[in-house]
């Protein structure tokens, strides 16, 4: 990794547009720095740079190619699903709540166990990173309640007209892709073009994202953070998943 650029805490990420892949062994790869320096989160984003590591590791900055991205007006509402939405909303118990309490949300993502996974790449020093972009108002938490019971959710980062999906997790069948599904309707309803999966599942390919290349990705970006004039409310409940009904 002799090309990859070791950041401090006042260095510039190479931009992926310019140097896609500074070291061609490990692609995607576009940075290591030793710790997440206050602001750098922010201006990964923008950037369209996520940091992905796990705790014995320094940070590694990451833009992929190819880019996962699911298109709201693209994801696939399956029968299976709006029979679980139907249930959710006709049971008086069960509500959504929008930025009421980030860090448990995040949390559960890191906790959450994942089939042929070893442990989590949510450290306490990304759980603390996002939740001061959560301060900051460019990270946003969708939980998924019973009886007030933290039973599924996820979390995400926005900045313009562009939301970042991060994690989700589920205690209950199909909570997290109700949460996720809120999340899509609110898109669509607020001319979100895009969501940010970052990089390629099959779970996530059957609920309608794909991939596409980093260059129509960072592209879309720039497009989508000179949205500067939109104030979009995050705020909403349950009944934004009739949008799929």
């Amino acid at each position: 990794m002799s090309n990859i650029s070791w950041l401090g805490s006042q260095d510039e990420f190479p931009n992926p547009i310019h140097h896609p892949d500074p070291d061609p062994s490990v692609p995607g790869l576009i940075a290591v720095s030793e710790r997440i320096y206050p602001g750098q989160l922010a201006r990964a984003y923008q950037m369209g740079i996520f940091p992905w590591y796990s705790d014995n590791q320094p940070v590694l900055w990451w833009s992929p190619n190819p880019r996962m991205v699911l298109k709201p007006d693209h994801f696939k509402c399956h029968d299976s699903l709006k029979k679980s939405i139907r249930h959710f909303l006709s049971d008086s118990r069960r509500e959504i709540g929008v930025d009421e309490n980030f860090s448990a949300v995040v949390r559960s993502c890191a906790t959450a166990s994942r089939k042929d996974q070893d442990g989590t790449w949510i450290t306490h020093e990304i759980m603390d990173a996002y939740t001061n972009l959560h301060e900051e108002g460019h990270a946003h938490s969708i939980a998924i309640k019973e009886d007030d019971r933290l039973v599924g959710g996820l979390y995400c980062v926005s900045f313009g007209g562009m939301v970042f999906g991060e994690s989700m997790f589920s205690h209950q069948t199909d909570a997290s892709k109700i949460a996720l599904a809120a999340l899509a309707a609110w898109c669509e309803q607020n001319q979100v073009e895009m969501i940010d999966c970052q990089q390629e599942t099959a779970h996530l390919n059957s609920l309608g994202a794909a991939p596409i290349s980093r260059s129509e990705f960072l592209a879309h970006l720039q497009l989508a953070l000179n949205q500067t004039n939109i104030e979009i409310p995050w705020k909403f409940d349950k009944q934004i998943l009739r949008h799929w009904l």
